[in-house]
């Protein structure tokens, strides 16, 4: 880390979803993450892997939603998230397989001719979320 730099790293991301108890689950009992706090007039749920926190906000009017275009929309294009190894990888994409309200985008594969793997997904709510185990 550099010391001339402003920032240390991610504290939080924030998503707005429209159904907040359904990525909320997809959170809970399919990553694992905790709920750390819950704000239920704003309404928000902040879960947590113990490393990231995840700001979830209830979308106002989610019928009329637009719903997410990675080439068309300014924002977040996705987030990534890290696994332990390879074989965490493969037991995260197994999950979220079986997870019927998720997409998965590609199976983990390698990212270029490294050893670090990747697999991409659309989590309920219709967010892309990417997850990474570092090779080596």
């Amino acid at each position: 880390m550099s010391d001339a730099s402003q920032t240390r790293g991610a504290h939080h991301i924030g998503l707005t979803v429209p159904d907040i108890q359904e990525t909320c689950g997809f959170f809970t009992d399919t990553l694992g993450f905790s709920v750390v706090a819950e704000k239920p007039d704003y309404p928000a749920v902040f879960v947590s892997d113990g490393t990231i926190m995840l700001t979830l906000w209830q979308a106002t009017d989610p019928a009329n939603a637009v719903p997410f275009d990675r080439k068309n929309v300014i924002g977040l294009h996705h987030f990534a998230l890290t696994v332990d190894n390879a074989a965490a990888l493969d037991a995260v994409h197994e999950k979220v397989r079986t997870n019927p309200r998720a997409k998965v985008e590609f199976a983990p594969e390698a990212i270029g001719d490294g050893p670090t793997r990747h697999m991409m997904c659309t989590i309920p709510g219709g967010i892309r979320m990417e997850f990474i185990a570092p090779g080596g």
